[in-house]
């Protein structure tokens, strides 16, 4: 059985970028097989509170930065296909 890819999204209470991006990542991930989403706040965790303060939200792929503030749906399906392929 194969390794899922794992997307995090990194989010805090009250931001509305984080809202949006949501959206966008959990259609990506629901079309996308073998890809679990997971969110997580910063405000629960001080030292991604104090990584990404400012630039919420992010998303990571396999814990590896895909980007922060808005998210490319485009992009965001090239970069899972080409790691779940």
């Amino acid at each position: 059985m194969p390794t899922p890819t794992i997307v995090t999204l990194l989010t805090r209470p009250g931001c509305h970028l984080c809202d949006d991006a949501r959206d966008v990542v959990t259609a990506v991930v629901s079309e996308t097989p073998g890809t679990l989403l997971v969110e997580r706040s910063i405000a629960d965790d001080p030292a991604l509170l104090d990584r990404y303060a400012e630039e919420i939200p992010v998303v990571l792929i396999n814990d590896r930065v895909h980007n922060i503030w808005r998210v490319d749906a485009a992009r965001l399906r090239t970069a899972l296909n080409e790691e779940t392929s």
